[in-house]
C-alpha cells in the first residue's frame, strides 16, 4: 500500500511543471516500440471518440484495486470531454485469474460487448478475484455467454497474441505496474478525475506546441 501511495503522489506531482519529465521518458521509450503499434493495434478495444484529439492508452489489470478506483473517473472524463479516444490495453500481470479476466473481456469484444464486460470486472471489489467470481460477474451482463465462450475457444490464439503484444509494449515503455496511462505524449500512474483533466489539458497544450 505504501508503495502505491508513493506512486500516486508522484503521478499527481507530474501533472504540474515536472510532467514534461514523464513525457520525456515516454518519448525515449518510443525508440524501442513503434508508436502506431501502441495507439492503433487493430485488435485493441477502443471507446470514446474515435476521432478524438487526445488519445489515452490505459494499461490495466482486473485484479488491480487502483485500476478499479480510477476506472469511474476515467469513464467520466472521457464522456464529459467528448474529444478523447480511449484505448484499452489489458495487461494481466498480477495473478493467473487476471489473465482469465482479460480473456473474457477480449472475447466479449467479438460481439461488441468489451466495455460492458470490462466495467463488470472492474466493479468487483477487492484484489485476487478468483476466476469463478469473474465469470459470475460476466454472466450478469447482457453478453451472450455461449458465444463468448465459443469465441474464447476459437480465437484464443488471437487473444493470446494481443496480450503478448500488450506486454511487450509495456515492457518497452518501462512500465512498472498497473494502472499506467499514456495521455497523449504524457505518462502517468494512478489518477483521479481532477488529475485526468489536468493531464488532458497538458497533453493538448504540448500537442499544439508541437505543430
Amino acid at each position: 500500500m505504501q508503495r502505491r501511495n508513493v506512486i500516486r503522489l508522484v503521478a499527481l506531482s507530474l501533472l504540474s511543471a515536472p510532467l514534461a519529465a514523464a513525457g520525456s521518458r515516454y518519448a525515449a521509450a518510443q525508440g524501442t516500440v513503434h508508436v502506431d503499434a501502441i495507439l492503433h493495434d487493430p485488435d485493441a478495444p477502443v471507446t470514446g471518440n474515435p476521432r478524438g484529439d487526445v488519445t489515452i492508452v490505459a494499461f490495466l489489470d482486473y485484479n488491480c484495486p487502483y485500476c478499479k478506483k480510477s476506472a469511474p473517473d476515467l469513464a467520466r472524463v472521457v464522456k464529459e470531454d467528448g474529444r478523447i479516444r480511449l484505448v484499452y490495453k489489458d495487461w494481466p500481470i498480477l495473478t493467473e485469474a487476471s489473465v482469465y479476466g482479460a480473456q473474457l473481456a477480449l472475447a466479449a469484444n467479438y460481439q461488441g460487448k468489451y466495455l460492458e464486460v470490462h466495467d463488470a470486472l472492474m466493479a468487483i471489489p477487492g484484489r485476487r478475484i478468483p476466476e469463478e467470481v469473474m465469470l459470475k460477474a460476466v454472466q450478469a451482463t447482457s453478453v451472450n455467454l455461449d458465444r463468448l465462450m465459443n469465441d474464447l475457444q476459437t480465437r484464443i490464439g488471437d487473444i493470446a497474441a494481443l496480450l503478448k503484444r500488450n506486454n511487450s509494449q509495456a515492457n518497452a515503455l518501462g512500465l512498472q505496474g498497473t494502472p499506467t496511462y499514456l495521455v497523449g505524449p504524457l505518462l502517468a500512474s494512478t489518477l483521479d478525475y481532477a488529475s485526468f483533466k489536468r493531464a488532458i489539458a497538458e497533453a493538448r497544450r504540448q500537442q499544439a506546441n508541437a505543430k
